[in-house]
């Protein structure tokens, strides 16, 4: 049967601003993160509530994608099994609640996984999944017409990004960049990073800053300092860091020239694995803080006592 893992979502390194778009809506998921090609992938689907009118989710069949080779499924307890064999490529996993008393509460969220191997190349890979409730269901099978934004669909297929070699499966979502005016010589980006199975942002770079570093902002007494983190931002496996102004975040000094509200700017994350493999993401991310950010820090305070090592 399945063996202990972490579960991962997507990321496609080009659209990752994309990343959550639709997402927030589906109540039938897959978690943050990316699955690198024709590597072991563990999917769990997250049901969210139950159908419109319904008290419980009593069943759910997940459809296996084109170029997904199935190696095995989790039992849930009180609920029966039914899967192709290990090694198959089409067909449907498929769980049934054994009484109404084993069913899924509609005000609970529940997880039924899945593993298999995705494909060697790159892109989306859509799941189709059916659930089955104690009154309706719902088809979870609406694919975008054209592209892999699901934005605007009232029932998205769980979806996976595969990713190529060496491109980073960190899940980026609501990342900006703090507007500036002419003359000035620094700013702050801003963004959530969940990583699936765990890594470390070692490293950023960008054409529109001489230099970009993660630092942390906190109190030392009555005092706000920021720092550089030299070693890097450890980002857990399936935890969400989020890099926000007052915390975390992504300084840019030395800027070549003003932000511009509505402008984007491209930037390339580095990290690193606990067993040393690397891989980057490339982004763009929009100028402007959105609706609801938190505000910059008070002038003085840290950026007195902010110790540049360049």
């Amino acid at each position: 049967m399945t063996k202990p893992f972490t579960p991962t979502f997507h990321i496609l390194a080009a659209c990752a601003l994309l990343a959550g778009a639709g997402a927030a809506g589906a109540h039938v998921s897959l978690p943050p993160g990316g699955a690198t090609v024709g590597s072991e992938y563990n999917a769990a689907f997250r049901v969210g509530h139950a159908c419109e009118g319904a008290k419980a989710t009593t069943g759910l069949a997940v459809r296996l994608p084109k170029g997904f080779v199935l190696t095995d499924a989790q039992a849930r307890k009180g609920w029966k099994l039914d899967a192709p064999k290990a090694g198959s490529v089409e067909g449907e996993v498929r769980w049934t609640a054994e009484t109404p008393q084993n069913a899924l509460p509609a005000a609970e969220r529940g997880e039924f996984v899945l593993r298999g191997k995705v494909p060697a190349a790159p892109g989306p890979l859509w799941f189709k999944v059916h659930q089955d409730c104690d009154v309706g269901s719902v088809d979870w099978a609406q694919v975008p017409a054209a592209g892999s934004a699901t934005a605007g669909l009232k029932t998205p297929a769980p979806k996976l990004e595969v990713v190529a070699q060496g491109v980073a499966t960190v899940d980026v979502r609501d990342a900006w960049v703090r507007q500036s005016v002419p003359g000035q010589s620094g700013t702050g980006a801003f963004m959530k990073l969940t990583a699936p199975t765990g890594t470390k942002l070692v490293g950023i770079s960008t054409p529109a800053a001489g230099v970009a570093e993660v630092h942390e902002m906190k109190m030392e007494g009555d005092t706000m300092r920021m720092r550089e983190l030299a070693g890097g931002l450890d980002l857990p496996a399936g935890k969400t860091v989020e890099l926000k102004p007052g915390g975390y975040h992504v300084m840019l000094m030395d800027l070549k020239g003003a932000m511009a509200k509505g402008a984007t700017v491209p930037m390339t994350l580095k990290f690193e694995d606990a067993k040393g493999a690397k891989t980057t993401l490339e982004l763009k991310l929009p100028v402007g803080a959105p609706e609801g950010a938190a505000p910059a820090p008070a002038a003085g305070g840290a950026h007195q006592h902010h110790q540049h090592k360049h």
